[in-house]
């Protein structure tokens, strides 16, 4: 029963920490759902998190930082997603195009490309099981 609760903590606290920085479409930023989370059994320390984040036309994230130990993978569902990681180009990925972030990347730009169609994407943390701030916005 104390497994139970200590899950249910856990995940409840993982999902605010998610969605810390986001806020509904009605203001124009992203809403963020997680999706999964798990210790990789065959390398200890890590875990594989997934959210889905979605775009209503016009939003954007604030710039943000990932966890230091976060290597990511993003993968457009829906839409069109203007991205800028570190000091590299800024570029718009379509429906089925994906990038990777490495640990300790600062997102610069994060939006939908549309200011007419919402966008949705998945990002694919894998990242020390211990980091639970997955996004920190940058001041």
């Amino acid at each position: 029963m104390k497994i139970r609760t200590i899950v249910a903590a856990a995940s409840t606290a993982l999902a605010f920490v998610v969605t810390g920085p986001a806020l509904a479409h009605d203001g124009q930023t992203e809403a963020v759902t997680p999706k999964f989370d798990q210790a990789i059994p065959n390398i200890p320390g890590k875990s594989l998190v997934v959210v889905e984040v979605d775009y209503a036309p016009g939003a954007a994230s604030p710039p943000h930082t990932h966890a230091k130990s976060a290597f990511i993978y993003a993968y457009v569902l829906s839409g069109a997603i203007e991205s800028k990681v570190n000091d590299g180009e800024t570029r718009i990925y379509k429906a089925g195009e994906s990038w990777s972030e490495p640990p300790n990347a600062r997102h610069q730009v994060s939006r939908n490309a549309s200011k007419t169609q919402p966008a949705r994407l998945l990002a694919v943390f894998v990242v020390d099981s211990d980091d639970k701030a997955l996004t920190t916005p940058v001041q």
